[in-house]
């Protein structure tokens, strides 16, 4: 398929208007192999390296050990997507997002593999959405959509059968492999079978407020570290009860990523979901 066929599906498919977001100007190391399009929104088409897409990848971060492995394939004429364009690592703060490596850049430009982005997009409530994906992945069934985020709804609030949080707790520990986070705020039961979902980094006391509104004292999301970013939000949630369940930044968002598989299929893409690894300091 031509490259700007797929780009164009994916525009009718996820963006919208309304949305907006920020990366680029946190990218001028890289800024050489941005797009134009890409430069002046932050979503969408971030290297535009090929004419014809035979293969997608999916990831959640475009880290070295991602972009050496569709190299090592032998790709060309690919794609890779990814939720963010950037890589997460708490443990360099205050530079939390570090860029892709422009060597491998490089290679990618050669071989004719393009990068493509949805954050807010992705994050944004619906089949593919990284909230969405994450509740089902927990077998809780989203209802309804909250917190405003860039133009998107990036909560849901799901119907659950867990009775209490640890049970909950064991079902994410379960799903995501590895050791999890509980801040246990609030009552062990688990209030109208109704959990709050924010997958990524959802610890925000504006959000938090939607949660305690709507009567919900069980909060899962990816970075529930406590620091000077999230003290208040700890603190609120402390006061009004509510228990927050922390899985990772990449671990909470990964079942988005490889949800775009089954969507990449769909319109004729043999594609694969690569797995990154989790950072346990993000919670």
């Amino acid at each position: 398929m031509k490259a700007t066929q797929l780009y164009n599906i994916l525009e009718e498919d996820f963006i919208t208007q309304e949305m907006s977001d920020e990366w680029s100007k946190h990218m001028n190391s890289v800024a050489d192999f941005l797009c134009p399009n890409f430069l002046e929104r932050s979503m969408g088409l971030v290297c535009d390296f090929t004419v014809e897409i035979n293969r997608v990848y999916t990831a959640v971060f475009p880290s070295t050990d991602i972009m050496q492995k569709i190299l090592n394939d032998g790709t060309q004429d690919g794609m890779l997507f990814v939720h963010h364009p950037s890589i997460w690592d708490i443990r360099k703060a205050p530079e939390v997002f570090q860029q892709m490596d422009i060597r491998l850049l490089q290679q990618f430009k050669d071989r004719r593999i393009s990068i493509y982005n949805l954050h807010v997009p992705l994050d944004n409530f619906g089949k593919y959405s990284t909230s969405v994906t994450l509740a089902k992945a927990l077998d809780i069934k989203p209802t309804t959509s909250f917190a405003p985020y860039f133009g998107a709804m990036a909560g849901v609030f799901g119907k659950c059968e867990y009775t209490s949080v640890q049970d909950l707790k064991i079902k994410l520990q379960k799903i995501v492999n590895h050791d999890v986070s509980l801040y246990n705020y609030g009552d062990n039961k688990i209030k109208n079978a109704t959990v709050a979902i924010i997958a990524g980094g959802g610890n925000d006391v504006s959000m938090l407020e939607e949660i305690s509104k709507a009567g919900v004292n069980t909060f899962v999301t990816g970075i529930t570290i406590k620091n000077e970013h999230s003290d208040k939000a700890h603190l609120y949630a402390e006061t009004q009860r509510i228990n927050i369940l922390g899985g990772t930044h990449y671990s909470s968002e990964k079942f988005a990523c490889i949800s775009m598989v089954e969507y990449f299929k769909k319109i004729g893409f043999p594609s694969e979901f690569i797995e990154g690894e989790p950072i346990i300091e993000d919670i």
